[in-house]
C-alpha cells in the first residue's frame, strides 16, 4: 500500500527544492529565469501537488495545495500569473487530466501551468448561451482532420490565447446533447478570427471568435466522438468552482476592499452603513467557508452541482459589495482613470478603482453560467425539486426551431 504524503513530507520537499533553486533570483531576474524556475517546480511535482507524478504533481491530497502555494509565496518565488491563465488552470487542465490521452496530458499541461501558453474557452454562441447544448458550430470530418465553421462569443482572453477548449456539433441528426464533440483548437490556425467586444467597463476583455474552415487534427479531440457533453460537464463544474470557489484568506477578495474603505473613513460609519458592511462581511465569510468545503470535494473526484451554489453566491455578493462600496465612497467612487478601450491581458475582479469593480461585477452573474441557470441546477440537483419540463431532449438537433 502506497504511503500517504503528509504536510511535513511536502514541506521537506519544498525546502529541498528552494535550496537548489533560488526564488529571489528567479523573481528578480528576466523572463528566462522566471520560466526556468516554474518549469523546475512543475517537474518536481510542486505545481499541482494533487495531480499524478510526472504531470506536475505528487499524487498528494488536494488539501495540501495551499500549503505548497503559501510556502512558495512566502519564499518570494515568482508565480505563474494566475489572472492571465485562469481559464487554463481552472477549466482546461482538469478536463485534460480526466479526459485527455497520455500524449495530450504530456503536451499541454506543463506549458499551461508555467504560463507559456494561454488558454480560452469556446463554448457560448450568439444563439446558445444558457442553452449551451443547442450550439450550432459545426465540425465535419475530413480525413484525419475536423473542419470547423461557426461563431463563438463572450470569450475571455481569446486575444492572447494560444489554445482553446471548444465544443462543436459533429452530428445534427441526433438530439442536441448527443451530437457534440470536444476539441482543443490552435488559436493561431488559419480560419480563426478574434474580434473584441467592448464591455460596460470600457475595455474589451471579452471577444467573439469566427471559425471559417478552421482545421483541427483528430488527435486534438478530447473524449469520444459524440461524448462532448460529458466532457464539457467536467469543464463547467470546475469552471464554477474556479470562479466562485477560489482559496481566499479571511477578508480576501471584494469584502476585503470594502472593509478597508470602511476602516479608513470614520466619517462614513453611519448606523445604516455599519449594518450593511457587517451583514455583507458575515455572508462573505460564510461563502468563503462553503467554498473551502466544495474544494475539499475535489479530493474525491470531480466537483458536483454544489459548485453552482458557490458561483451563484460569488456573483450576488460581488455585486452587493461593490454597490455598498460606491455608497460608502460617495462621489469619489464614481471616478475612473480612463474609459479608453483597452485589451487587458488578465482577468481582474477586484483591482483598479471602485467604479471599475462596480461595473465589472455585473458580468459575474453571466460568466461561468448565468445565475438563472445555476438556480435551476441547485433546485434540481441539490434540493431535489422537480425538473422543468423539457420538450427538446428527444428531438434531433436539425429539427429544432431556431
Amino acid at each position: 500500500m502506497a504511503s500517504v504524503m503528509t504536510e511535513a513530507d511536502l514541506r521537506a520537499r519544498i525546502s529541498a527544492f528552494l535550496a537548489e533553486h533560488d526564488p529571489a533570483a528567479a523573481a528578480g531576474g528576466g523572463d528566462a529565469d522566471r520560466l526556468a524556475f516554474l518549469r523546475a517546480r512543475f517537474d518536481a511535482g510542486l505545481a499541482w501537488v494533487h495531480f499524478p507524478t510526472g504531470l506536475g504533481g505528487l499524487g498528494a491530497g488536494r488539501s495540501l495545495q495551499p500549503v505548497a502555494d503559501d510556502a512558495f509565496a512566502a519564499a518570494g518565488a515568482p508565480d505563474n500569473r494566475p489572472g492571465r491563465i485562469g481559464i487554463g488552470l481552472g477549466m482546461a487542465a482538469p478536463t485534460i487530466l480526466v479526459h485527455g490521452s497520455s500524449e495530450q496530458r504530456e503536451r499541454f499541461l506543463r506549458p499551461l501551468w508555467t504560463g507559456e501558453e494561454v488558454w480560452c474557452q469556446l463554448f457560448s454562441e450568439p444563439g446558445a448561451g444558457s442553452d449551451l447544448a443547442g450550439l450550432g458550430t459545426r465540425a465535419r470530418r475530413d480525413g484525419d482532420d475536423w473542419v470547423l465553421d461557426g461563431q463563438k462569443v463572450w470569450t475571455s482572453m481569446a486575444h492572447v490565447a494560444r489554445w482553446a477548449i471548444l465544443l462543436a456539433r459533429t452530428d445534427p441528426d441526433v438530439p442536441k446533447h448527443a451530437g457534440l464533440s470536444y476539441f482543443v483548437l490552435d488559436m493561431t490556425a488559419p480560419g480563426v478570427e478574434v474580434r473584441p467586444l467592448r464591455q460596460l467597463t470600457g475595455e474589451a476583455e471579452f471577444n467573439e471568435v469566427y471559425l471559417t474552415g478552421a482545421r483541427i487534427p483528430d488527435t486534438q479531440r478530447l473524449g469520444d466522438v459524440g461524448d462532448g457533453w460529458k466532457v464539457a460537464q467536467t469543464t463547467l463544474m470546475n469552471e464554477r468552482v474556479s470562479i466562485g470557489g477560489g482559496a481566499l484568506p479571511r477578508e480576501g477578495g471584494m469584502i476585503g476592499v470594502l472593509a478597508a474603505a470602511w476602516r479608513s473613513d470614520p466619517g462614513a460609519r453611519t448606523p445604516g452603513m455599519h449594518d450593511t458592511v457587517m451583514r455583507l462581511w458575515v455572508r462573505a465569510e460564510a461563502a468563503r467557508l462553503t467554498a473551502m468545503r466544495v474544494r475539499q470535494q475535489l479530493a474525491a473526484g470531480a466537483p458536483g452541482p454544489d459548485g453552482s451554489a458557490v458561483k451563484l453566491s460569488f456573483a450576488t455578493l460581488n455585486q452587493q459589495i461593490s454597490a455598498a462600496e460606491l455608497d460608502l465612497l460617495g462621489d469619489e467612487g464614481l471616478r475612473r482613470d480612463s474609459w479608453a478601450m483597452g485589451r487587458p491581458e488578465e482577468v481582474d475582479f477586484t483591482g483598479r478603482d471602485a467604479g471599475y469593480r462596480y461595473l465589472r461585477a455585473k458580468g459575474n452573474s453571466i460568466e461561468g453560467g448565468t445565475s438563472e441557470v445555476l438556480r435551476n441546477i441547485i433546485a434540481e440537483r441539490v434540493l431535489g425539486l422537480p425538473a422543468e419540463p423539457r420538450v427538446d431532449t428527444r428531438v434531433a438537433w436539425k429539427d429544432l426551431p431556431r
